[in-house]
């Protein structure tokens, strides 16, 4: 079991500096959630952490490799999964396709479906022959999750899956969150702005404004006033 360990890191876009000395502790068996309004770098944090933007400072560790210097689909070798914000699925893909797509950082021995994808998600078993982009949103969104699951990832990071998905799936996201939690094994980083559901499936959480974190802790620990006045626009 290895634990992501994100230490000071800067990250700029040109000229302009999206993250500022941000760091992140994500552990086995327990979900992170990094909150905070539109705009303020929980998306930047999170491709920085996948390998699809380079930062400038700081250092980012899997359990005692060093990662930051790796190119992303060396960072899924390793173990970091990746659920961006909008799902980005393959629409023509079958559902069975775009999951199998979770296969490319695998050995070979491991190229089939694990079962838990289908117990989480049941829908996605019923729906092998269909394209993804005959799904609902909410079943796209199941399916991205799935898709990442196959990768059998350390680190699993979801960046928004509730944003524009119907309360029934949200419940049903948050069931799998919390079930991957209690197996143990995975380090769960949450990107939310629905701040209840964050809330409830934290074990740690993060707060970010301006590319900075000003507020982090324990869920026992959080004062829930603080963090509401950094969601609020």
């Amino acid at each position: 079991m290895s634990t992501l360990t994100v230490n000071s890191i800067d990250l700029y876009y040109g000229a302009a500096q999206a993250l500022r000395g941000v760091s992140l502790v994500a552990e086995p068996g327990k979900v992170t959630s990094v909150l905070g309004r539109n705009g303020v770098g929980k998306t930047s944090l999170m491709r920085a952490i996948v390998g699809q933007a380079p930062i400038k400072a700081g250092s980012m560790t899997l359990g005692d490799v060093a990662i930051d210097q790796l190119a992303s689909y060396d960072r899924a070798r390793r173990g970091i999964s990746f659920v961006p914000q909008g799902r980005e699925i393959f629409p023509l893909l079958t559902v069975r396709e775009n999951l199998e797509t979770g296969f490319s950082p695998l050995p070979r021995s491991e190229h089939y479906i694990p079962e838990d994808v289908f117990d989480l998600f049941p829908v996605l078993k019923s729906m092998l022959h269909r394209r993804g982009g005959d799904l609902s949103g909410g079943q796209q969104q199941q399916l991205a999750i799935g898709r990442a699951l196959v990768m059998r990832p350390k680190v699993l990071v979801l960046d928004e899956p509730t944003e524009g998905i119907q309360p029934s799936i949200i419940k049903d996201i948050g069931r799998a969150i919390d079930f991957l939690r209690h197996r143990g094994g995975m380090a769960i980083i949450l990107v939310e702005q629905y701040f209840e559901f964050a809330r409830d499936l934290c074990d740690t959480y993060a707060v970010l404004d301006r590319g900075q974190v000003v507020l982090s802790g324990l869920k026992t620990e959080m004062n829930e006033a603080d963090v509401r006045r950094h969601l609020s626009v």
